[in-house]
C-alpha cells in the first residue's frame, strides 16, 4: 500500500480537513482511511502506526468491499503533506560509503577503519519534517544550501535489542527523504567536533508516500545479516539529472542500522530512520567531483525519484517571516 497524509477543502462545510489515505488506481485516486472505516481507524499516520498490524488487517478487509467508488477522492484535488508529519524521533545514518569518503576528502580527512565496524547515526529535528512543495529557508541557510538524497524507513512496532535478521518485522515501509543542509552553518559548528545541528535542523522532507514492504517484494535482496532492496535512485535539479545511485549500494543495510539503533534502547512505532546520503546525492560531493561551486538558490526545484517510492518534489522559497 501507498500511505499518504493529505488535506482537502470541504466546500460543502466551507472548511478543510486533514486525513490519511491510500493511493490507488495508478496514484489517481485516494481512499480516505478514516472515512472508509467510519471512524474505526484513525485519521493521522502516527496513530495508525501505533497499531500498524491490526489496523492493516482491518483496512485490507475494507478494501475488498464492492462499493469502493463512493470513497474515492481524485488525488489532484488534495494537497499532499509529509506522509508522517510528526515522527516520534528522527535518526539519520551514514550508510553509503562512497558519499562518506567524498565528505571526508572534502574536509581533508582520510577514510577510517571504524566506518566498517559500526553503522553510525545522529539525531535530528523530528519537529521540522516537511512534505512535497515549498521549503522555506532563511538568509543564513542560503549560504551553500544543499540537498541530500536519501531513503528512510518508518518503524511499525515497539522493540528493543532487535536482531538484523528480524528487523524486517519492525518496518512499516520506506519513503524518499531529502535532508536539507545549510553547509556554511554545518561547517562552522563541526569544526568544534559537534553536530551537525543548525546546519540540518531547519527542514527535512519526506514523501510523497510511505510504501509498505509487501509492495517491494520483487526488489528485495537477502543478505547474510538482513536485507536490502534493488531500487534505482535519480535526483534532478531544475529538470537536470545530477544524482544516480541504487539503494542496494548501502554499505550498511537498514536491518543492521535497526540492530544498532535498538541496542539497549526501545524503538517505537513512528520512529523515522534515514539511510544517509547516496553517492552523488548532494552538491557537496558533486562539487568535489566536478570542481564546481554549485549550491541551491531561491526558486530551484529539487526532484528525487526512487523505483516504486515515487517522486518527491520541493521548491526553495524564502521565509519572509525572518526578523
Amino acid at each position: 500500500m501507498k500511505l499518504v497524509t493529505f488535506s482537502l477543502d470541504d466546500s460543502l462545510n466551507k472548511k478543510s480537513y486533514n486525513s490519511i489515505g491510500i493511493l490507488i488506481d495508478n496514484n489517481e485516486k485516494i481512499i480516505d482511511i478514516s472515512k472508509i472505516s467510519h471512524g474505526e481507524l484513525p485519521n493521522n499516520m502516527l496513530e495508525f502506526l501505533n497499531n500498524f498490524d491490526s489496523n492493516n488487517m482491518v483496512l485490507k478487509k475494507l478494501l475488498n468491499q464492492d462499493n469502493l467508488n463512493k470513497y474515492k477522492i481524485n488525488s489532484n484535488t488534495v494537497t499532499f503533506k509529509a506522509p508522517l508529519p510528526n515522527p516520534r524521533s528522527f535518526r539519520d545514518a551514514y550508510a553509503f560509503r562512497k558519499h562518506v569518503e567524498a565528505g571526508r576528502k572534502n574536509r581533508g580527512l582520510k577514510m577510517i577503519p571504524e566506518y566498517d565496524q559500526i553503522p553510525v547515526f545522529y539525531f535530528s529535528n523530528h519537529n521540522s519534517i516537511k512534505g512535497p512543495g515549498k521549503i522555506y529557508v532563511q538568509k543564513k541557510h542560503l549560504t551553500k544550501l544543499d540537498f541530500e538524497f536519501e531513503i528512510a524507513l518508518v518503524v511499525s512496532k515497539q522493540g528493543k535489542n532487535i536482531s538484523a535478521t528480524n528487523a524486517l518485522n519492525y518496518i512499516a515501509g520506506l519513503v524518499i527523504m531529502n535532508d536539507w543542509s545549510a553547509r556554511e552553518l554545518q561547517f562552522q559548528e563541526m569544526k568544534l567536533n559537534l553536530g551537525p545541528a543548525k546546519g540540518k535542523d531547519f527542514a527535512t522532507s519526506i514523501g510523497p508516500y510511505i510504501i509498505t514492504l509487501d509492495e517491494l517484494e520483487n526488489y528485495i535482496i537477502k543478505l547474510k545479516n538482513g536485507f536490502t532492496y534493488d531500487l534505482n535512485m535519480k535526483g534532478y535539479i531544475n529538470g537536470e539529472l545530477v544524482s544516480n545511485d541504487n539503494m542496494k549500494n548501502m554499505s550498511w543495510s537498514f536491518s543492521e542500522i535497526i540492530e544498532r539503533a535498538s541496542y539497549g534502547v526501545t524503538l517505537y512505532p513512528g520512529d523515522l530512520i534515514g539511510s544517509g546520503t547516496c553517492e552523488t546525492g548532494c552538491f557537496l560531493e558533486l562539487n568535489l567531483r566536478n570542481n564546481t561551486n554549485d549550491w541551491l538558490k531561491i526558486g530551484d526545484e529539487v526532484e528525487l525519484c526512487v523505483d516504486s517510492l515515487g517522486s518527491l518534489k520541493n521548491i526553495i522559497s524564502f521565509d519572509k517571516n525572518e526578523a
